[in-house]
């Protein structure tokens, strides 16, 4: 998993009343990715080469 996108540290810090599992890592960050893809789709299909919040 050294290609993560998202930060374990901070993901434990966000995460207050509960243990994060090994697995969840991997899955926010391919989730975040999928995100990320589809914010950049929206932008291009609108003509734009920068991605906006918008496009979340």
């Amino acid at each position: 998993m050294a290609d993560l996108i998202i930060s374990k540290t901070k993901t434990k810090e966000a995460v207050r009343k509960c243990n994060v599992a090994g697995e969840f890592y991997g899955a926010l960050d391919k989730r975040v990715k999928e995100i990320i893809a589809a914010a950049e789709k929206r932008a291009m299909a609108n003509g734009r080469k920068t991605v906006k919040a918008q496009d979340l």
